[in-house]
């Protein structure tokens, strides 16, 4: 029967050992995963650990094989249920093949960024997830691929970093969502973004650093100027980065004399915002104006009227992503994959003609 101080000790590997009636080497190939037993020595040695409650000593045994067992993602902002979804598909994958996970958030902020990859590698991470907040800054990023561990990208693809990356076609996304709202006759339609600089006035994509925008604003463009719209530009809105600095901007746009008669939101936190100040200046949705968003987050579906979204798979993303890595991990050494997964256009009652004309003509 176990004494008091032998319950009170952390038990070792060679308890688990003394217990199964093995070798210390041979339990530790065991417990640690590796190396080549018999399925009996096996179930004999987990059998032992299991009635001896033994728990792996994580610093030791990171010492002895090289590997923490973790994984570091860095997301942009994980209040965005976008990133949530795609945290969560991470992370299912990661516990499933026995990972786990720690999380940064970088706030969109470069510097941030860069903070959080220098703690997780700090950490000994095995490999990283990264969503890059910009694409002219990614020094720390090269850094990490250089140095052998396995780097992958979500939702934002650098094309001059090849490593594995899982992202969804953007530019095509944004023209699907405005066609639709010129299709409906509109000619006045801004595109609101969170992405921010000094002036916050859009001149040119050159000034977008962030992969995704830059191309949501590059399909916008295109479909605005197929339909023969005249200086699509002077409607694209930056620095709605948080719910204060969204406000401001919608009621700008709303409170011009050629205000847009149709918005669509980068994020599903920019466009419950702006559906806000349209219900609080008295405009009705569709009637006054129309209103897309990226993201088919849950309140979506639930206002009066509800909103027509573009549906990210972020969930998919997440797990996508996840898989690459974790084969990197294991072991194999595939030519990089770029995925690209299909979003949905989910049309719902948010999209009407704009105020003086039917049927979407002129």
């Amino acid at each position: 029967m176990e004494t008091a101080a032998q319950k009170s000790r952390s038990v070792t590997v060679s308890d688990v050992a003394r217990q199964a009636n093995v070798s210390k080497a041979t339990a530790a190939r065991v417990l640690g995963g590796y190396g080549v037993v018999s399925e009996k020595v096996r179930a004999d040695v987990l059998a032992a650990a299991e009635a001896l409650d033994y728990r792996p000593n994580e610093m030791a045994r990171s010492m002895s094989t090289g590997k923490t067992g973790i994984i570091g993602v860095v997301v942009g902002d994980i209040e965005n249920s976008f990133f949530s979804f795609a945290v969560r598909g991470i992370s299912d994958v990661a516990r499933a093949a026995g990972f786990n996970v720690i999380l940064a958030n970088s706030s969109e902020q470069i510097e941030v960024e860069k903070a959080a990859v220098r703690v997780l590698i700090g950490k000994r991470v095995d490999g990283l997830i990264v969503t890059p907040s910009e694409s002219r800054d990614v020094s720390h990023l090269r850094e990490i691929h250089r140095s052998g561990r396995p780097l992958a990208l979500l939702d934002r693809a650098l094309p001059d970093l090849d490593v594995d990356t899982v992202t969804v076609d953007d530019r095509e996304a944004a023209r699907r969502a405005t066609k639709i709202l010129t299709d409906a006759g509109h000619r006045n339609i801004a595109y609101v973004t969170a992405v921010d600089f000094a002036g916050r006035e859009y001149r040119e994509l050159k000034q977008i650093y962030t992969s995704s925008v830059r191309e949501r604003i590059e399909g916008f463009l295109a479909a605005c100027r197929a339909s023969g719209l005249e200086k699509p530009e002077r409607f694209v809105q930056l620095g709605a980065t948080n719910p204060q600095e969204t406000r401001t901007v919608t009621e700008n746009l709303l409170s011009k004399h050629d205000r847009p008669t149709a918005i669509l939101a980068s994020d599903s936190l920019i466009a419950i915002e702006v559906f806000k100040v349209i219900r609080a200046r008295g405009l009705r949705i569709p009637e006054d104006i129309s209103l897309i968003t990226f993201h088919d987050a849950d309140w979506t579906s639930v206002t009066s009227p509800p909103i027509t979204v573009i549906d990210q798979p972020a969930y998919a993303l997440g797990k996508t992503i996840a898989e690459l890595l974790i084969r990197r991990l294991k072991g194999e050494n595939h030519i990089p994959k770029r995925v690209v997964i299909d979003t949905s256009l989910i049309e719902r009652g948010s999209v009407g003609p704009p105020p003086g004309v039917k049927g979407g003509q002129t």
